[in-house]
């Protein structure tokens, strides 16, 4: 009998994860699906003339964390992953903005759309960010806001699947029986992309000024790069998540604080800058607070997934299967 061993790369943390699907939402998943490469190939990939030689993981390690910290990244364009995903067509309109990947989406035009949609809990329903024109304020509505907001867009969405329901089921053609179906929809896709765009999405969407929403994915996605590539994964935490770029400004104000004395810094005794100082230094106002923010305390994330929570193919295949509308075929003519 011939062994059955793969002449590939191979991850065992990514091969743990092949054909888990990870719950996101109220009806949406990620799953990894394939992926090919390894931390390992991302070092042989900048050491071109280096083969499958024996090497210490804290060589790897070295290498990987030199790259992410000086912006060397086309190594690690050799590493890629292919997700599918289930998503809200409102938060797959901002994934979307991340061109650098292939994608094929859940066609309405040809299959029957499931009557599945978003609702958020009540912790998220918040009232409008009054600093971030983009986002909620972490306030909570009321409960009766909560509940009328609920009931609003229950009516909305059983109006859309009436109609939906009623025009597939009177034979009108699907690509525009779909065209008032809400944002809260969930759609669907295979998203293959290489690690140096990836880690560009992740640094985008665990970001706690992304969408909560697209968070939850991200969250999810983090973890599963934690188990394809944990070196990789351990660089893009520490210089990506939890580092900060500084301007020439801000790093000004800095050296007034602090100096270098042999091979080490040595505070500056009595310096301070105030708010009057950082203007003089050409940063505005909300440029001095984002210093504030990337100068404090931070808390290191850890994005471990719980291989407890993940659910087969089938089981969301099955969910998604009874939420397609039933629709007799008209007799061939």
């Amino acid at each position: 009998m011939v062994e059955d061993v793969s002449k590939r790369p191979v991850s065992p943390g990514a091969e743990e994860l092949l054909g888990l699907y990870f719950p996101v939402l109220d009806h949406g998943f990620v799953a990894l699906v394939d992926y090919m490469g390894t931390d390992e190939c991302i070092e042989r990939a900048a050491r071109v003339s280096y083969g499958y030689g024996t090497r210490k993981a804290s060589q790897t390690r070295g290498l990987l964390r030199y790259l992410r910290r000086h912006l060397h990244t086309t190594p690690s364009e050799m590493l890629e992953l292919k997700f599918h995903c289930c998503m809200p067509m409102f938060i797959a309109r901002q994934w979307i903005r991340h061109r650098a990947a292939s994608v094929n989406e859940y066609s309405g035009r040809y299959s029957l759309m499931p009557m599945l949609f978003y609702t958020p809990d009540a912790a998220q329903l918040q009232t409008q960010s009054r600093a971030n024109n983009q986002g909620r304020s972490g306030k909570p509505v009321t409960d009766a806001t909560y509940a009328e907001a609920v009931q609003r867009w229950n009516g909305i969405r059983d109006a859309s699947r009436s109609a939906y329901e009623w025009m597939t089921g009177e034979d009108v053609a699907r690509e525009l029986a779909r065209i008032d179906l809400p944002l809260s929809t969930y759609t669907q896709w295979y998203w293959k992309t290489d690690l140096h765009n990836f880690l560009h999405f992740l640094k985008l969407r665990v970001d706690a000024h992304a969408q909560w929403e697209i968070q939850e994915y991200g969250r999810v996605m983090a973890g599963m790069l934690k188990r394809v590539a944990p070196l990789s994964y351990e660089a893009f935490i520490d210089y990506d998540v939890c580092g900060a770029r500084l301007s020439r400004m801000e790093l000004e104000a800095i050296r007034r604080l602090v100096s270098i004395e042999g091979d080490g810094l040595r505070a500056n005794a009595g310096a301070a800058v105030d708010q009057a100082g950082l203007e003089a230094l050409g940063l505005a106002k909300r440029e001095a607070r984002e210093l504030f923010d990337k100068l404090g305390a931070a808390k290191t994330p850890d994005f471990e997934l719980d291989l407890g929570k993940a659910r087969t193919p089938e089981a969301f295949a099955a969910h998604f299967a009874a939420a397609v509308p039933k629709v007799d075929k008209p007799p061939q003519e």
